[in-house]
């Protein structure tokens, strides 16, 4: 069930991650109507410029452009605080909003027009779903810091000045933010808007990487290249994949939708689900993690899941004008995870099943001998008490095995990073034959030439030079059978072809890597 949650709300983040980057650059470049209506039919072509440009540079990393994030995203909740605060000033009637009596006799007069309104209500708090997904780039206490000293009061400082300018004018509700600003200032804060909804945006985009690798070495996402693009920080990645997917994503919601109004629905159901498996998982960590009580997370979750409940089921009722869109799209990623989960237990099962034990044919080698060739083979394989069907087809086609084979597997745990105490795991066998275990934690780089050097300290001396990766390839046919709908089968099928070499996952030398292929029938 855990496992469901965090799929799920992992899948509302995807949808998140598309429609954050569409809204945020169409609100921005939407702000030419006001400053000049004539230039109203150039925000579209002009948004998805913007958003081009942003996806076309991912692969660079954030380092060269990343070190001006900073001075521009203060200047820019400066600006909100600033702007805001003004428009306190013109109103400070607005201030009487801090007292939830207000709020509380708005739902007893007309509460289901009170309900309706938390629909639009929940954008003034959409990010805040994300906060967590940049961990891996930034680290906890840095963004703690920057959203209680910076983000938080502008936020609130602008959005009382907006309200305090529609107490004055009601007919400012059609854009507060940008009249909020005096008419010379339109210009310059439309292009300081777009820049800082583009770092919004590249924020929401990393986190998808960093989810999507994380998803990937616990075995819900098939093998996708994963580039790192900074030296000095193993969390900051690139994977193509989802780039492009994303961009083409982003550019569909951009053109079918037309406007940041359009889009509003949509993205408040993306978040607020998003925050509602949040919630969840978090009690989890607070109970089995902390060791909280089961009475103080339940009250703490419950707090939690009251208000974002509240936002998720009030959004629920804009499906029929966009909410569909997210939840489709979180519907679609869960079909693939689940299903690729699923496919490769039961791939592994099959290969378990169908091999042979490994100690029986040691003891058949020992008692017949092959041919034995210099150096050290090692392959890759899910069932260390199984042989692995390469090591069968090199030894049939072949009629040799190497001085020393090496039995290989990865092992995912469900922490971050795995103990360095348990990275390598070395179990001798007779014959020349060992076993190894490598253990990744899902934000561990998957390096297998660099981590098989710890094989020395255990007793296994490895020549890189002199040693050879061998690795089956299968085929897969899909069978009818009811271990698996056949559609589902031929997903993971679709999923398995096109996922990544494990040369690629595992940074293999490829003039080292010998492929041996197979058909299976699944």
């Amino acid at each position: 069930i855990i496992a469901l949650i965090g799929v799920l709300g992992a899948c509302m983040f995807f949808a998140d991650g598309m429609i954050t980057p569409a809204i945020s650059v169409l609100s921005a470049v939407e702000g030419l109507e006001l400053a000049a209506p004539v230039l109203k039919p150039l925000v579209l072509p002009i948004s998805l410029g913007v958003l081009l440009a942003l996806f076309l540079t991912q692969y660079k990393g954030t380092n060269l452009v990343g070190v001006f994030f900073g001075p521009i995203m203060v200047l820019w909740f400066g600006t909100l605080g600033v702007l805001g605060l003004n428009g306190i000033l013109q109103n400070p009637a607005i201030l009487a909003a801090l007292n939830p009596f207000y709020a509380i006799h708005f739902f007893t007069i007309a509460p289901w027009l009170a309900f309706l309104a938390l629909g639009g209500v929940v954008l003034c708090v959409t990010g805040a779903e994300a906060l967590y997904a940049d961990m891996g780039h930034f680290g906890g206490f840095p963004i703690r810091l920057a959203w209680y000293g910076l983000v938080l009061p502008t936020l609130v400082l602008n959005y009382f000045g907006q309200g305090a300018l529609i107490l004055s004018n009601t007919a400012a509700a059609t854009n507060p933010f940008y009249l909020l600003a005096p008419e010379w200032m339109l210009y310059p804060l439309i292009l300081l808007a777009t820049v800082a909804t583009v770092i919004a945006s590249q924020a929401v985009i990393t986190g998808a990487f960093s989810l999507s690798r994380q998803a990937l070495q616990l075995g819900y996402l098939p093998r996708m290249r994963v580039e790192h693009t900074s030296v000095s920080h193993e969390g900051q990645i690139y994977m193509p994949r989802i780039n492009w997917g994303l961009m083409l994503a982003v550019m569909a919601l951009v053109i079918g939708f037309g406007s940041s109004a359009n889009l509003g629905a949509a993205y408040g159901i993306a978040v607020t689900g998003n925050m509602v498996a949040t919630s969840l998982l978090a009690g989890v960590v607070f109970h089995n993690i902390w060791g909280w009580s089961k009475l103080r997370t339940g009250l703490l979750v419950a707090m939690f899941l009251t208000v974002d409940g509240a936002f998720f089921i009030a959004n629920l009722l804009k499906i029929p004008d966009g909410g569909w869109v997210p939840l489709a799209i979180g519907v679609i990623f869960f079909t693939l995870m689940i299903t690729w989960k699923a496919g490769r237990n039961l791939l592994i099962t099959r290969l378990k099943v169908d091999s042979m034990a490994l100690n029986p044919f040691i003891d058949a080698i020992s008692a017949h001998p092959p041919s034995r060739v210099p150096g050290t083979a090692i392959f890759l394989t899910a069932n260390l008490d199984g042989v692995p069907p390469a090591l069968l087809h090199n030894l049939k086609h072949n009629k040799v095995l190497h001085e020393r084979i090496v039995l290989l597997t990865a092992r995912f745990l469900d922490i971050p990073h795995a103990p360095e105490a348990e990275r390598i795991k070395v179990e001798v066998l007779p014959y020349n034959f060992y076993k190894v275990v490598v253990s990744y934690g899902f934000k561990d780089e998957t390096n297998l030439p660099r981590d098989l050097k710890l094989c020395n300290e255990k007793g296994l001396m490895l020549d890189a030079m002199d040693t050879s990766f061998f690795m089956g390839k299968e085929i897969l046919i899909p069978t009818k059978n009811t271990e698996m709908a056949l559609w589902r089968k031929k997903i993971f099928i679709g999923l398995f072809r096109s996922a990544e070499t494990i040369t690629n996952q595992f940074h293999l030398p490829p003039n080292r890597v010998v492929e041996l292929g197979s058909q299976l029938t699944f």
